[in-house]
């Protein structure tokens, strides 16, 4: 168990900030490809209490990996700040039906493209999802650490998002009318 502290950023293109990290001698660590499976009970009581519990098929070129993770509710942080238990699988289909047999359900899919850097003591991630857009996510040890990321890859006036991409793209769904149709059963 750990906690996650992360800023998410917003930006207008991946571009400018991929080579500001190749400019300041980031680690390159690898290119993503992430289906986040989020599930919950009949009753939402997880989504109700601002809890996650998340099945990802994470593809690095042909190898493939499986974790299920469980995020608790958002701490009191100028940053997102979470409880984080995350565990690597190996058998998905079971898992699926373990957590079914749990009473939980997938309710929501999250896909996105990831490139994955190390920087300054964090991970910074470059994220592009469907319908979003591109984001910038440095995860650290500390709000310290990540704002002098933040400020070395010229983003200091980049104001920080708090929600999750699965809420934001719920959020983005419900303006379109279409959320119904993002929930899939792969």
């Amino acid at each position: 168990m750990c906690v996650e502290i992360e800023a998410k950023l917003r930006v207008d293109s991946l571009r400018q900030t991929e080579h500001r990290l190749t400019e300041i001698g980031a680690e390159f660590l690898a290119e993503q490809l992430q289906t986040d499976y989020h599930f919950d009970d009949s009753d939402a009581s997880l989504e109700r209490s601002d809890a996650c519990l998340r099945l990802r098929r994470q593809m690095v070129g042909a190898a493939k990996v499986f974790f299920l993770t469980y995020k608790g509710p958002r701490q009191e942080s100028s940053l997102k700040r979470r409880r984080e238990i995350e565990v690597e699988i190996k058998d998905a289909d079971s898992t699926r039906k373990l957590l079914g047999a749990l009473g939980y359900s997938q309710v929501f899919v999250v896909e996105k493209e990831r490139r994955l850097w190390r920087f300054g003591g964090c991970l910074v991630a470059l994220d592009r999802l469907p319908l979003l857009g591109d984001f910038v996510e440095i995860e650290g040890p500390g709000e310290q650490v990540i704002a002098e990321v933040q400020s070395r890859l010229g983003l200091s006036d980049v104001a920080h998002i708090p929600g999750s991409y699965a809420s934001l793209m719920k959020a983005e769904l419900g303006r379109r009318g279409g959320i119904k149709d993002r929930i899939d059963s792969e």
